[in-house]
Parts: structure tokens; sequence; C-alpha cells
């Protein structure tokens, strides 16, 4: 009787046991199922963030396009900060359309003379290029002058930014075609010095055949070939377009003088004088007033060394009475204060070594002691860079004295030129213009006692009045180009009309 109670209680554990069994296995397969989903998810996560980088790093090697501008700028490891800010929305870059035109051939160009030279040469060759329908090669800077500057192109002007904004007038190529240049590396090449001040029709007669002949014409020597005047609106403004906004410098330099100008317009007004009281300026020229007997022996060296400087035998007072000799520290020291200058106000110095040193400065520092440099305002390691590269360094002096309160050379060369021209074009900025002719020769009267402190101040400001940079007409002299008014100095057809404007342009 009692083994079906027994079997009763096995077959009731063996049924407990196979449902403790059953629940483990569904459990099991409850757990494997789970840990297989999340397995899924995690796959798909990881293939999702290799998709998106590999998009990224495809979106970045767009170069120019609207990927370096956005997508280079996020931070490289993200915080809780970085992951909500929002990324501020920057326009794509907009190019001009590339102009569609028959292509006549291909022009070479060298520069020669200094940084504000070769500007002026660069405008002109590509209206030049423009006008006669060719390609213009990147144009070659001077290397073999006095301060023999190894600088290219691309050391000094933004080369990318000079290509692209001017692709709607003038196709730019950094070098030939590869059959053109090997070409040219075998020695087959036309080069020729175009003649100097001349006009389109020049260009369309005589170079633009030749051109069209040997495809490659190359002009070896570009600083004032193009005349001033006479030549078409559109020639005018295109050389404005290139000279005012296509030469942009290298962010390297932008970046280090806009520092420069930052740090002197913390302490105020400031003036920059362009001192071309140097030692090339003073052998070339011949000027060597207030230099003792060593130094006039020096300098008279220096004019022979350098053949292609053709005049040899110079008679300084002569040039200073004429005035075609810079101011001295001394003379301009003089002249500063007749302009009741602020003796308080910073003057940076946009030159190189004055000639004489700490010498020849004394009565100017005297007089206004605040005088700086970009040596004194800078670290040593910030120029390193710029050492021994003379134009990189005058393009730190073209940015600070285009927005200098008031700007003074004392010398009428390429530099003061060109920066004349360019305030001009800024919204007429105060540039003072010496009559150093006029001025010279008040200086020594007042010298001699001929004329009192007030007298001599007053025939300067009353001489200068009408010459601090206003709207003025370009000065036009028939058949003499060279005495005539610089048209980057004065860049008339590209500047704002002014209500004091005559209908008339002076002509001598």
């Amino acid at each position: 009787m009692k083994e079906p109670l027994l079997w009763g209680r096995e077959d009731k554990s063996w049924e407990g046991l196979m449902r403790m069994s059953k629940n483990k296995v569904e459990k099991l397969k409850n757990t494997v199922t789970v840990r297989s989903s999340r397995m899924n998810l995690w796959m798909i996560r990881a293939t999702t963030s290799v998709i998106l980088w590999i998009c990224i790093v495809q979106l970045t090697a767009f170069g120019d396009m609207w990927g370096p501008r956005v997508l280079k700028g996020w931070p490289s490891c993200f915080t809780q900060e970085s992951a909500i800010m929002e990324l501020p929305s920057i326009p794509p870059r907009i190019l001009p359309p590339k102009r569609v035109y028959k292509n006549n051939g291909y022009l070479m160009v060298s520069c020669n003379g200094g940084l504000n030279q070769m500007r002026a040469a660069i405008c002109d060759m590509v209206a030049i290029a423009r006008y006669l329908n060719v390609t213009l090669i990147v144009p070659e800077l001077d290397k073999a002058s006095f301060w023999a500057d190894p600088s290219e192109f691309q050391d000094i002007f933004d080369l990318d930014h000079f290509i692209t904004s001017l692709r709607d007038e003038v196709r730019i190529l950094k070098e030939l075609p590869t059959r053109l240049k090997q070409k040219v590396e075998n020695g087959f090449l036309y080069t020729m010095p175009p003649i100097s001040w001349s006009d389109m029709s020049y260009y369309k007669n005589q170079i633009l055949p030749l051109i069209q002949k040997y495809k490659v014409v190359h002009l070896n020597r570009t600083d004032a070939r193009l005349a001033n005047n006479g030549q078409s609106l559109e020639i005018q403004k295109l050389r404005c377009r290139v000279n005012f906004s296509a030469l942009r410098f290298t962010p390297q330099i932008e970046e280090l003088g806009r520092k420069v100008i930052n740090l002197l317009k913390q302490n105020g007004p400031f003036l920059v004088l362009h001192l071309r009281y140097e030692m090339d300026m003073l052998a070339f020229s011949g000027c060597t007033q207030g230099c003792n007997s060593d130094e006039v022996e020096e300098l008279t060296r220096m004019r022979y060394a350098y053949p292609w400087w053709k005049e040899k035998i110079i008679n300084s007072d002569l040039k200073r009475k004429d005035g075609l000799c810079p101011l001295t520290p001394e003379e301009t020291a003089l002249a500063l204060r007749a302009f009741d200058i602020d003796q308080n106000i910073q003057i940076y110095i946009a030159a190189g070594e004055i000639y004489g040193g700490s010498r020849r400065m004394a009565s100017l520092a005297k007089n206004y002691p605040k005088l700086v440099r970009k040596e004194t305002l800078l670290e040593p390691s910030e120029l390193q860079f710029f050492q021994n590269h003379s134009s990189q360094m005058a393009a730190l002096d073209y940015l600070v004295s285009l927005e200098s309160d008031i700007f003074v050379p004392t010398y009428d060369g390429n530099m003061a030129k060109v920066v004349e021209g360019h305030r001009r074009y800024l919204g007429f900025k105060k540039t003072i213009l010496l009559n150093r002719k006029l001025l010279v020769e008040l200086i020594d009267q007042y010298n001699n006692g001929a004329m009192n402190w007030d007298e001599f101040s007053f025939a300067v400001k009353q001489s200068h009045a009408d010459r601090m940079g206003g709207a003025t007409k370009r000065l036009v002299i028939p058949d003499r180009p060279k005495e005539e008014d610089f048209f980057y100095a004065n860049p008339e057809e590209c500047l704002e009309p002014s209500e004091d404007d005559d209908t008339s342009r002076s002509t001598v």
C-alpha cells in the first residue's frame, strides 16, 4: 500500500524537476537573446560612427570649399560645452565666374625694383594681359637688385587669392603648361623689355603679334611700362582692382601687421614717417647733406659699384636745392615742428637702417621722443622669419602706413607714391606731401636767421595747405610722362568724387 504513495511522491518530484529545468532553459534563452540584441546594437552604433567619420574626412578634403571653414574649425576633443555649442553660420566663399575667351598665348614677366615698384608693375601686367586676351604666368620678383631679396611671389602675396579673385578678368597660371615649359627650359623663349610709358595700342600692335607667333613672350622689365593717362576707364579700374583688392599680403604678414597697428593704437594716435634716409637712397641720389668726409667717400664708392645706377658724378648741393634729395632727419624734425605736429605723438619710422645711426637721429629724437620701429614693438622671434627679406619687411611698413593717422614721406619714391594713392582710395586719409624744393629753401632761410620761427612755421603751413592728400586732379604733361603725376599716387578714376573736384584735369 505504501508503494503507490511513494511512487506518487517520486512522480511529483520529477515533475518539479522538469519544471525547474524548463524555467532555466527559458531564462538562458532570454539571456542569449538580450546579449544578441545588445551585440547587434553595438555593431550598428560602431558602423554608424565609422561612416560618419568617413564622411567628415571626405568633406574636409574638399579644400577651398565650405569643408575647411566649418569642419576644420571643430575642436579635436569634444567637451560637454562644445557638444551643445552651435557652430556659427559661415557663408561659402563665392568666386567670380571664369572669363571665357580665346587665349592668344602666354605672357611671362620679371619684375624689377623694390616691393612697391614691383607692385605697380604687377597691376600693369595684369591689365595688359587682360587687354591682349593672353594667359598671365605668376610674375617673377626681382632677386638681383640692391636688396637681394630671395622672396617669391607667394612669400609676399596671397597667391591663391590673387589668381581666383581675378578669374573673371584674366587667366593666371602658376606655371606654363608642361609642353611649353619644356620648350622654354630648352632655351626657346622670346625675351624683351617693353618701351616705357606705352599705351595699349603699343601692346596690341607690337607685343600681341609676337605672342601669337611665339606662343610665349617674356617681358624682362616691367616698371613704368604702361602710360599713366590716355587709357580706357576699364583698364584704369582694373589696375585699381588688382592693387587694392587682388594683391593681398600673406596671412603671416597681415597678422603681424595688425599686431603692430594694435600696439600703436593702444597708445593713441600715431604718425608714420617714411624716412628715406638710407644708405642705398643716398648713394643712388648722391645726396650727402650733413654727412662727414668718410661717409661721402663711402656713398660715392657704393654708387660706382652698381653699374645700373647711371649717374655717377653728382653735385649734392645742387640736387638738394632742386628738391631731388630726401630730407635729412634734422630737416624732418624742423618740418614736423613747423606743421605743429604734437611732440608727444608716436612716430613710427617706416624705413630700413638710417644712415649715420643714432648720431643723425638725435635731433629728431629730441623733438619727438616717442619714436618707434617694428624692431622695438615686436620681439626678435616675431621678426626672425622676415629677416633678410626686405620686401616682406617693407610689406609690414606698408600695412602700418595705411592705418596711420598721418603719413609723411620724406622722398617721393615708389612706396611714398603707392601708399599715397592707397590712402586716397581709403577716404583721402591725411598724407603730408612735402614740397622739398620750397621746404629746404625755407629751412636754409630759418637757419641763416633770415626768418624767425613764427614766420618759418607760417610759410611752411601756408605752402602745404593743399598738399594733405585730398582730392585733386592728376597732372598730365603731354610728351613728358616721367614728369607727370604717377597713376598709382592718384588713381582718380577709381576714387569717390569730391564736391571740391574741378571738372577738368590740370594739364601743363
